[in-house]
């Protein structure tokens, strides 16, 4: 009863707002967290200081502080998000070479993009399937709030995106046989389960990273393109898409994740504030046999795809 009241009181009316008023609110809430309400500051803190080992304590406030000020602004644009005409998010996502994305369509290969909650990540999903000639999927974790849940996929599907569960994305393209599609991952989420994850170096510490966008290159085929946000002004992005490979049979076990998470990461070390710093991205336990597990996981990986 509570998220509805919300909803229908309070986000629903200020999504009606135009943009530049909704800023004013977000000015106001960037206020907050700075003085008052300081969210997760202790998450971003660490975050932030195992990340930039060698950065002094100030240059660490002061990241921390843009992160406040640009996620406030991702906050109100996400509630904006909510009432944005497609002709109003085609002014502010420009893809900058989408030559990439149609010439695998017009070869007929389907798409992996792969990407990360850098910049705003809700804008890409919403207007995927008009940027690109492929029919746009998404895969993603239902929010533990339905009635949310249901809102916000709602919008996020409005113009053709298909948001499809995590655990059912097999059954649902394997019912796709027309024309290439293109599936949505964004792969810088905690995985659940550390044994099950790919290890690696990322932001100057062993991470566990979700293995699916290499798995599912694999199993269908998929070629796996890497888009990139740059946040030009307030509610004005571009997007860089870069082709990691279209032929992922020639991609030995682990390449195809080490090149999108690198790609990630200098995005990241070139505009630390843009990524979100509040997720807390590194609480698993690293296993203490990560050497055995690895090979494990390659072993098991070729095994698989007789590589």
């Amino acid at each position: 009863m509570g998220s509805k009241l919300g909803y229908y009181l309070f986000v629903r009316p200020l999504s009606m707002l135009p943009l530049s008023v909704l800023y004013v609110f977000s000015d106001l809430f960037y206020l907050l967290t700075i003085s008052v309400f300081p969210y997760r500051k202790k998450v971003i803190s660490e975050n932030l200081k195992r990340s930039f080992p060698k950065l002094s304590e100030k240059k660490i406030k002061a990241i921390r502080r843009q992160f406040y000020r640009h996620f406030a602004d991702i906050l109100v644009e996400g509630i904006a998000n909510l009432h944005l005409s497609k002709k109003q998010l085609e002014k502010r996502v420009r893809v900058l070479n989408p030559e990439v994305m149609d010439a695998l369509f017009n070869e007929g290969k389907s798409v992996v993009l792969v990407g990360g909650h850098f910049n705003n990540w809700e804008w890409v999903i919403s207007s995927q399937n008009f940027l690109f000639k492929h029919q746009a999927f998404g895969i993603g974790m239902p929010m533990s709030n339905k009635f949310w849940d249901a809102k916000v996929n709602a919008k996020r599907q409005r113009f053709g995106m298909n948001v499809i569960h995590a655990g059912n994305f097999k059954e649902a393209l394997a019912e796709e046989k027309g024309s290439p599609i293109a599936v949505l991952t964004l792969s810088d989420q905690a995985p659940g389960d550390a044994r099950k994850s790919y290890w690696m170096e990322f932001l100057n510490q062993q991470t566990p990273v979700l293995f699916g966008t290499e798995m599912m290159a694999h199993d269908y085929n998929f070629a796996v393109v890497f888009f990139s946000l740059k946040k030009i002004k307030r509610g004005s992005y571009t997007m860089e898409l870069k082709l990691i490979t279209e032929n992922p049979k020639e991609m030995k076990w682990g390449e195809i994740t080490e090149a999108h998470v690198h790609l990630l990461e200098k995005e990241i070390n070139e505009n630390p504030p843009y990524w979100l710093w509040s997720h807390k991205r590194w609480k698993r336990e690293i296993p203490k046999n990560l050497i055995e597990l690895k090979k494990e996981q390659h072993a098991k990986f070729n095994s698989r795809f007789g590589y």
